[in-house]
């Protein structure tokens, strides 16, 4: 018996989880005005260079002591930058509670080859920040972007801490409220929560990061493209717009035009009310049904941009090929697309909940995902 699909789609299918969506107010002829064919070095280009940092500064709220940098390679280049550039003068400690994170243990431990402690916690769960000595120097993400798990806060890390905290807050950044007197080094992308273009990264970086940038010299040689430093002197152009690369001024134009859009919705507080909405639309609709669940295990814990889920219903005997068959379903009928876990996950959705999306577009695919599960549900009997 054919399972009747619903009548109603999501006027956007997007749902990815980087690049994200666009803005739903995104036209091309909105970067019209994008300084091509132009120096970034010219006055033009500094001009919008610095625009996008200092309207960075304002959205976030990040003090005005802090320094903001374009940097290349998207947030994965922002935060190896901080990691090469800072780590070495202490002891390290290592959090990860999904790939990402991981990838960064990997790095200092085997790369690097610092001094570190390393903590971990499976998928769906989080270290415990309890338990950390953060007079070491200590490495983590915000927001598990492949796990659907953040720090719900920055109570457990200490003002007066002696080490430096690198925080990857990708997919956190502009949908979440960061601390940042409890954060030295921040990182994040375009492509995230603003939908922005690629390639390029932003590097958010306390006066403590900033003394230590220039009282320290790591013992290994650092790449031209990493470098923030000369003399034992902070490189100061680099956060004033002047980028250690060539940046695409067509990709600056877009973040601008994403900014404004920003403030158009209420700034930080609006981006943040989007985004738990379109989480919660998720988590209720979870909630209501006994076949799915969110990865996160503590519902303090789960994410309100990269919400994960997994299949719970005990029918289902190969996980991954359940998933990958709902996930090309909802390609396939256009209503949900590059919703699959990422490679490393456990099996099951990731769904793109940051506030460029619309909770109307949430709200229209949910009956599409129930429609696939049914569907692939009735397809197993019929292999049985």
């Amino acid at each position: 018996m054919a399972i009747k699909a619903p009548a109603a789609r999501p006027a956007n299918p997007r749902f990815s989880s980087g690049p994200c969506a666009k803005i739903p107010t995104f036209t091309l002829d909105k970067l019209s005005d994008a300084a091509l064919g132009r120096s970034h070095r010219a006055a033009i280009g500094k001009d919008k260079l610095k625009a996008a940092i200092e309207t960075t500064r304002e959205i976030l709220g990040i003090p005005a002591d802090y320094r903001i940098g374009i940097v290349p390679a998207s947030d994965t280049g922002a935060v190896e930058m901080a990691m090469w550039n800072l780590l070495g003068e202490r002891k390290a400690t290592m959090l990860a509670w999904e790939s990402f994170g991981a990838g960064w243990v990997t790095d200092v431990v085997k790369q690097l080859k610092i001094d570190a402690e390393v903590k971990t916690a499976d998928y769906g769960e989080i270290v415990d920040f309890a338990e950390v000595d953060f007079n070491t120097d200590v490495t983590f993400t915000w927001n598990g972007t492949t796990s659907g798990v953040r720090l719900p806060n920055g109570d457990a890390i200490p003002v007066d801490r002696e080490g430096l905290t690198i925080c990857d807050a990708t997919s956190a950044a502009f949908a979440m409220d960061l601390p940042w007197d409890k954060l030295d080094v921040t990182t994040f992308s375009w492509q995230k929560v603003l939908g922005g273009e690629a390639a390029h990264g932003m590097l958010v970086l306390s006066p403590r990061a900033v003394e230590r940038l220039e009282s320290y010299t790591p013992a290994w040689p650092l790449p031209k493209i990493f470098r923030l430093t000369k003399g034992g002197k902070l490189i100061d152009g680099v956060f004033r717009g002047e980028t250690i690369n060539t940046p695409s001024m067509l990709a600056v134009e877009d973040y601008l035009v994403a900014l404004d859009w920003a403030k158009s919705v209420g700034g930080l507080e609006g981006l943040i009310a989007r985004a738990d909405a379109n989480a919660h639309a998720i988590f209720d609709f979870c909630e209501s049904r006994d076949w799915i669940a969110n990865l996160a295990t503590d519902p303090a814990t789960r994410s309100n941009t990269s919400v994960c889920l997994k299949f719970t219903d005990a029918r289902i005997t190969d996980g991954a090929a359940f998933a990958k068959s709902v996930a090309k379903r909802l390609a396939d009928e256009n209503v949900a697309l590059d919703v699959g876990a990422y490679r490393d996950a456990p099996p099951g959705l990731r769904i793109w909940c940051g506030g460029t999306v619309e909770t109307s577009d949430i709200e229209a695919m949910l009956p599409w995902l129930e429609w696939a599960f049914e569907a692939e549900i009735e397809a197993l009997a019929e292999t049985a």
